[in-house]
């Protein structure tokens, strides 16, 4: 089995320490060998942990060496992962204008690379950025072109993505109603397809937080219930093409 099946099948595991011993271990190989790939990944690991421990910092420290290891290769490739991450922790860690400026440099690597399906998933992060910059009509364009698209390419996978955006733009329009319809709807599908994210887990708490206070727990149970048994064209107004 490769470094990279193992390492993921053990921090599934949950085994931190398992998995900071063999990234350890693989940095220093792939280091000794030339083999900038391999150091990445194994760095990629390190972060992971970092993350999952909401020790940003760190996490912020090892994106960095793995980008630098990734820009000295001269394959842009390796960038795809510490871009990303970089990007995430500045989300994470409200600094909003950093972040900005990260996930465009990280678009713009997924177009150079001809992976628009990361190029879809990256400008929908960014909307959630452009909506903590106080820039809502760009956020919502931005989301609205991610769900168009997102339905036009048949990404299903994608659609829990789709129901935080949803709820988080509605939550900021101030549309309780529609926010505990897109959360009781997002939950389910992210039930389903069991897709946590950190940066969305917050966004998200968020919305239902401000839902619950608006609507009160009565009427947020009895909104959330009906957007918890919508369908995905439902929920969205959108039907799929492919």
């Amino acid at each position: 089995m490769k470094f990279q099946d193992t390492v993921h099948a053990t921090l599934r595991c949950g085994d931190s320490g398992a998995v900071l011993r063999m990234a350890e271990a693989e940095r220093l190989r792939a280091r000794v060998a030339g083999d900038p790939a391999g150091e990445v990944v194994a760095i990629d690991a390190m972060t992971r942990v970092a993350l999952r421990g909401e020790d940003l910092a760190r996490a912020e420290e090892l994106a960095l060496e793995a980008l630098g290891v990734a820009v000295g290769s001269g394959d842009r490739r390796l960038e795809e992962r510490p871009r990303h991450v970089l990007a995430a922790v500045a989300h994470l860690s409200g600094d909003y204008r950093t972040a900005h400026e990260r996930y465009l440099a990280s678009i713009e690597l997924y177009e150079s690379l001809g992976q628009p399906e990361m190029v879809n998933s990256e400008r929908h992060n960014l909307a959630f950025i452009e909506l903590r910059l106080g820039n809502r009509d760009r956020a919502r364009r931005l989301f609205a072109a991610v769900r168009e698209w997102v339905f036009r390419a048949g990404h299903r996978s994608f659609v829990p993505h789709l129901g935080v955006a949803a709820a988080v733009m509605a939550s900021a329009d101030g549309e309780h109603q529609r926010a505990a319809r897109m959360i009781g709807f997002t939950d389910r599908a992210d039930a389903i397809a069991r897709l946590p994210d950190p940066d969305e887990t917050v966004d998200l708490s968020r919305a239902r937080s401000a839902a619950v206070a608006a609507l009160g727990a009565e009427r947020f149970a009895v909104e959330y219930a009906a957007g918890a048994i919508l369908s995905p064209e439902e929920a969205f107004g959108l039907e799929w093409r492919s």
